[in-house]
């Protein structure tokens, strides 16, 4: 079960095969002393392939979202203040193949020469970068480096961000310990990270959501 397992993950890691996937799903499923011929299960191994499509695409660069921003005042307004957006993501982790999931919490302070961004922008980066075997600490600083300098002209780099994720792993309340509970994954960067009056404001923030 192990080796297929692995066959599976390296099939992931290079050019995505679904026939081959599918065989090795075949091949896992009689390892852990199921019938793939059963009614059941007749067709499972192919879907699985196919989500796998989608749900490890963060693999495939050409999926990676355009980070598009704007110079800051280009509309006429000179945003300086902190703008702060959240949501969900999931993902999987590599060290037992199984979900870990829960919310982010992004926050920037824009430099009033530097860019801006769509805040829908933040959400398909997040989703993008969960799309693979990951771990939460480097998921977190993943989102980050990418938004930094995306966000970064010279000498224009923002004054601040910060990205908090909070999430459930079910490796943790699955198997092992079997205990519920989440982790927090937090990445300061400027303002936020040595100015107690931002973070502090920030934090109020996410305690709230």
């Amino acid at each position: 079960m192990f080796i297929a397992a692995i066959k599976i993950i390296l099939a992931m890691k290079t050019n995505l095969n679904k026939s081959r996937i599918t065989e090795l799903w075949i091949e896992l499923l009689g390892e852990i002393g199921e019938n793939d011929n059963r009614a059941g299960l007749q067709g499972t191994p192919l879907r699985i392939a196919s989500m796998y499509e989608e749900i490890f695409r963060g693999y495939d660069q050409k999926c990676k979202p355009m980070i598009t921003t704007f110079p800051n005042g280009e509309d006429g307004i000179v945003y300086n203040q902190m703008i702060i957006d959240q949501g969900t993501f999931h993902s999987f982790c590599e060290h037992h193949g199984l979900p870990f999931f829960g919310q982010y919490w992004f926050s920037y302070i824009p430099h009033a020469q530097g860019r801006i961004i769509g805040l829908s922008k933040v959400a398909h980066l997040v989703h993008f970068h969960s799309a693979k075997l990951q771990i939460q600490e480097r998921l977190v600083k993943d989102v980050i480096d990418d938004l930094w300098t995306a966000l970064s002209p010279a000498d224009s780099e923002p004054k601040g961000m910060a990205l908090v994720l909070k999430a459930r792993h079910l490796c943790k309340s699955m198997r092992g310990v079997k205990q519920e509970g989440e982790m927090i994954t937090i990445e300061l960067r400027g303002l936020f990270k040595e100015d107690q009056k931002t973070r502090q404001e920030f934090f109020s923030f996410v305690q709230g959501g």
